[in-house]
């Protein structure tokens, strides 16, 4: 795991020292995501820069960016091919030789033997690279399948940038970036920026599983190499038995995550105590001769805290495990640092969590597994079966009467979710209630699937009220996912988040936490053969079966772990935002938030902020995932020297 950055400079060139100078300083501002050391290739005004965090071969055989064998490719790769010696073999029976033990080496082999397209499509496992192609003076980006490794690009007044965190871009003199509104006001709809837009102008994300060619003219072009499209599109038709898949499953689910235990460095694994870490933890653990080591994150406050269900499950299966109890004030520790580690605005506040277990991990180990893309992959998502049942029975209702009820949903206190918790759940109580109930109020109020899905995931349903002097945000975020695709509401819902939340918000944060303090987290879950398996083998009634989510992962836990300690309400890895931003965060917030601040940025529009800030100070209205949204770029802003 890794950062890589460089640039191509079209019109004004520096020289060749002056490159290598620059090229240094955007590596040095990336630093976290690779503290064992630093290289800088360049030519010609082009330049690549790399910083390594030493996982595999950690000699100076696996130093980057790296020359192929005949000298006609460069590569800076950030990332892990799990199947790399499988590659390996296969290119020595060929011919090949090879200097070291690292899988960079085999991809740039695997490149020039196959051809670039072809042996991305052999490759199994997290990437993002930039290869540059001596002979033909093109420059290749490529992002693995499904996002799980960032990279950044643009063309930005005569130079082409490229990296893994858009800060790196700051080490260049030509560096100058606008807002782009439009982003901002997507940003406040969901929270994060989608792909591939940024906060800037002039800069994208690549989207997962695409290559983008830029050549000496600068013409660029980008193309798809695996899409879940055509994953979806070729399922068979024919119903398999029960059995036959749970043992296809299993035996996928083995070797996905014995592929990511190879390493030369200590690793471990993150356990929520939930279906999907609880399931990598028990295969990690069945597949070593000792103990693994495993984190948990926990609260004082019962509706969030998930550690005791961890801790119980670790000492099922036996693990070394290591717990921390989240304060208030370790989020106020926090907070500050997030602008730096997180390059646009980011408003998922599970960061936090996020981060202080990675922080807990890297004191014993160099890498961790986590179990991130259960819920897309297995319908793990409570909205999905909620938006499909009330979808189902609200079609029926009179749109006008409907909406009436949903508005009248919207005026109850926020106060009542608490009570509810205190009385008829108190045995389980749910996080965040009286959040799931506006939005409940939200789904009643849609004119179509692709509308109530819309409102379930938006906290500022009409982001232009926020923006001052923008009337209208163009967003087609979710509609190819919801016309004329043949699936059902529920699959819909899985291929958009598959799509949009996973990469955007869900891997973000997983790797601009884990990133900020040098520990690389590794996500079996999105194997792409696992993600092919699921989609075009597993029909949705054994995802989600009389009412149970994950169904046919919680058969195959069961053998692992007792179902009683896992059969429980699913609960978000979140913090308790709503509460906190009442106490111990409101100074915090309240100084963020001032309506003199606001209008003196010139920015945003005070009105409707200060509005849902009150209305969450009395107790009217949940608006703790609106207003985290505004602060996260408030603080962003006060960072971004814009």
């Amino acid at each position: 795991m890794c950062g890589i950055t460089g640039f191509w400079e079209f019109k004004q060139r520096h020289t060749t020292g002056e490159e290598s100078s620059i090229a240094q300083n955007m590596a040095t501002l990336i630093e976290s995501r690779g503290p064992d050391g630093c290289g800088v290739w360049g030519e010609e005004g082009l330049a690549l820069a790399h910083r390594r965090l030493a996982i595999i071969d950690l000699t100076p055989t696996g130093h980057q960016p790296m020359i192929s064998a005949s000298g006609r490719h460069v590569m800076t790769y950030n990332g892990e091919v799990y199947n790399f010696a499988e590659i390996q073999e296969d290119l020595v029976r060929k011919g090949a030789s090879f200097k070291g033990t690292s899988d960079t080496e085999v991809m740039l082999a695997a490149i020039e033997h196959y051809g670039l397209e072809a042996a991305v499509q052999k490759f199994v496992g997290m990437f993002a690279f930039a290869l540059w192609d001596k002979q033909d003076k093109a420059l290749y980006l490529v992002r693995d399948r499904v996002g799980v490794k960032p990279l950044y690009w643009g063309l930005h007044r005569g130079v082409f940038f490229f990296g893994s965190q858009l800060k790196s871009f700051r080490g260049h003199p030509a560096f100058n970036p606008s807002l782009d509104l439009n982003s901002l006001g997507l940003y406040f709809r969901y929270n994060y920026v989608p792909a591939p837009h940024t906060i800037f102008e002039d800069f994208q994300k690549l989207k997962p599983g695409h290559i983008l060619r830029i050549d000496a003219a600068g013409k660029i072009d980008i193309h798809p190499y695996w899409e879940l499209s055509k994953v979806i599109k070729t399922r068979p038709s024919r119903e398999e038995p029960l059995a036959e898949l749970e043992k296809d499953l299993e035996d996928l689910l083995k070797d996905a995550v014995q592929k990511r235990m190879i390493a030369d460095v200590p690793l471990g694994c993150f356990l929520s105590g939930g279906t999907d870490s609880s399931l990598v933890a028990a295969l990690m653990q069945a597949g070593s001769r000792q103990p693994i080591k495993t984190f948990s994150i926990g609260f004082t406050e019962d509706a969030y805290n998930e550690a005791p269900f961890a801790k119980k499950i670790a000492a099922h299966l036996g693990t070394d495990h290591q717990e921390f109890y989240v304060t208030p004030e370790d989020c106020r520790k926090v907070i500050p640092t997030i602008s730096d580690w997180c390059d646009e605005p980011f408003a998922d506040s599970s960061q936090i969590p996020t981060y202080l277990v990675s922080k807990l991990a890297r004191q014993q180990v160099t890498v961790a597994l986590s179990g991130d893309g259960g819920d897309e992959l297995f319908a793990g998502y409570n909205r999905y079966k909620i938006a499909a049942g009330i979808w189902n029975r609200i079609q029926s209702i009179p749109a006008p009467l409907r909406r009436g009820i949903g508005r009248g949903m919207d005026k109850l206190p926020s106060a009542l979710g608490e009570t509810l918790n205190k009385t008829i759940f108190y045995k389980n109580p749910y996080a965040d209630l009286s959040y799931k109930i506006s939005k409940v109020a939200a789904l009643l109020q849609a004119s179509n699937e692709e509308g109530l899905y819309l409102n379930f995931v938006s906290h500022w349903p009409n982001p232009e009220e926020l923006l001052k002097g923008y009337l209208h945000v163009r967003d087609d975020t979710l509609a190819p996912y919801f016309k004329n695709s043949g699936l059902s509401f529920i699959e819909e819902m899985q291929w958009a988040d598959m799509m949009t939340y996973l990469p955007d918000d869900i891997l973000t944060k997983v790797d601009r936490a884990s990133m900020a303090v040098s520990l690389e987290a590794r996500e079996p879950l999105l194997d792409h053969r696992l993600i092919e398996f699921a989609w075009q083998r597993i029909p949705e009634k054994y995802k989600i079966h009389e009412g149970q989510t994950k169904w046919i992962l919680k058969r195959i836990l069961s053998r692992y772990v007792p179902e009683s300690y896992f059969d429980r309400p699913k609960q978000g890895f979140g913090i308790p935002l709503g509460s906190w931003l009442k106490s111990d965060l409101k100074e915090w917030a309240g100084d963020l938030l001032s309506p003199d601040l606001i209008a003196r940025q010139g920015i945003l529009n005070a009105a409707p902020i200060e509005k849902a800030w009150a209305n969450h100070l009395n107790g009217k209205e949940n608006n703790q995932y609106k207003l985290w949204g505004v602060l996260m770029f408030q603080s962003w802003l006060e960072g971004a020297s814009l």
